[in-house]
């Protein structure tokens, strides 16, 4: 009799709850992205095109940045790396299609915006 309990032979790395979430938490929300993106695209410019004001808080002085995914880079390398990773094609693809939701749908959703009560029949 004894032993050890037979499930016990593999240890899986357990995250708690905030580590998992915290890269959630770090982004910008998807409608901030999409306006972005948006008004980039409405005055013809793409999202590589503009020269980033160097700061020296940010990794790889703030020059290399994603855009679609509002991150940092250190280097040329990374960002390449990052660009052919499938975190950056989902996010490039869910941003691509149509419009997030934004704080005003959230109101209108839960009762809190105006009324829609449809067209009026009869003025009287």
């Amino acid at each position: 009799m004894g032993g050890k309990c037979p499930h016990r032979k593999v240890k899986k790395r357990r995250l708690n709850c905030k580590q998992v979430r915290r890269g959630k938490f770090l982004v910008k929300a998807d409608d901030a992205v999409y306006d972005e993106l948006v008004k980039l695209a409405d005055q013809g410019k793409d999202s590589e095109g503009k020269a980033l004001p160097v700061d020296e808080d940010l990794p790889g002085m703030g020059q290399f940045y994603c855009l679609h995914c509002d991150r940092y880079f250190a280097d040329e390398t990374v960002k390449e790396d990052h660009y052919r990773s499938k975190r950056h094609k989902k996010r490039v693809k869910q941003l691509s299609g149509p419009a997030p939701h934004t704080q005003i749908d959230a109101d209108l959703a839960g009762g809190m915006g105006m009324p829609d009560n449809g067209l009026k029949l009869m003025s009287s």
